[in-house]
């Protein structure tokens, strides 16, 4: 009887590590997206801000932490190429999002783990 209680808490306690596993990439993943959600907003005001300037005003970009200066005309191209990898970055976060709390779901209805406090 009481090793039947021991392997049953040590399942439990297994079920308890792998769902703290789980939220926690979640929370990860989500963290991420808010990151590029934030980047991908301040992106949009720059060239909103930068398509009323005259093409050959001088601006300044940090490149690798190092602040250049460049024209408008230069720096436009290079903050929409930018401006798209981060969207391209921020639809495959989103893909991974929902799989892994997809993933999680399964893995409640197969080990029939019902959250008590989320």
């Amino acid at each position: 009887m009481a090793a039947q209680q021991q392997v049953s808490l040590k399942k439990q306690q297994e079920l308890q590590a792998q769902y703290t596993t789980y939220k926690n990439n979640l929370q990860q993943i989500a963290q991420k997206i808010g990151d590029i959600e934030q980047e991908t907003e301040e992106h949009k005001v720059v060239l909103e801000s930068l398509a009323q300037a005259p093409p050959d005003r001088k601006c300044f970009r940090m490149v690798n932490g190092v602040l250049v200066e460049r024209t408008v005309k230069d720096v436009i191209p290079a903050l929409q190429t930018n401006s798209e990898g981060l969207k391209k970055v921020l639809e495959e976060l989103l893909k991974q999002y929902k799989t892994k709390q997809e993933e999680m779901d399964k893995w409640k209805k197969k080990n029939n783990v019902q959250v008590v406090q989320q």
